[in-house]
């Protein structure tokens, strides 16, 4: 038989997981390790690339870590990445004026390999 629990009541399980709050491409990002994060196109866009990001918070299990200017979070590029295509149609009533414009926002994908004090 299955026992069913009010709405709105769950029973949450504690875990010692690592993750850390980074601060990346003028965003905030909540990053635990192996996670795939898509950001902002890099510059250095190499495959296989290291990046190291600042952590602005980190818990480990119960602690919490508010000012983690010491802790850094690495990651390695793991590949360039495309937003969805952003059609932009232009047009004036009576004057025969038509334009249409695409836009397609570049990204690139990390995957973070661990955090650590630095």
């Amino acid at each position: 038989m299955i026992s069913l629990q009010a709405r709105g009541t769950h029973k949450r399980e504690e875990s010692s997981r690592v993750y850390a709050i980074v601060r990346c491409g003028g965003r905030q990002e909540k990053v635990a390790l192996d996670d795939v994060l898509t950001i902002d196109k890099l510059a250095t866009e190499e495959e296989g690339a290291t990046i190291t990001l600042p952590a602005l918070l980190v818990v480990d299990g119960e602690t919490v870590i508010t000012d983690a200017s010491g802790y850094q979070v690495t990651a390695e590029v793991v590949g360039p990445a495309a937003g969805p295509k952003i059609n932009m149609i232009h047009y004036r009533n009576k004057t025969g004026y038509k334009r249409r414009q695409g836009h397609r926002q570049k990204y690139t994908q990390i995957r973070v390999t661990g955090i650590e004090k630095a």
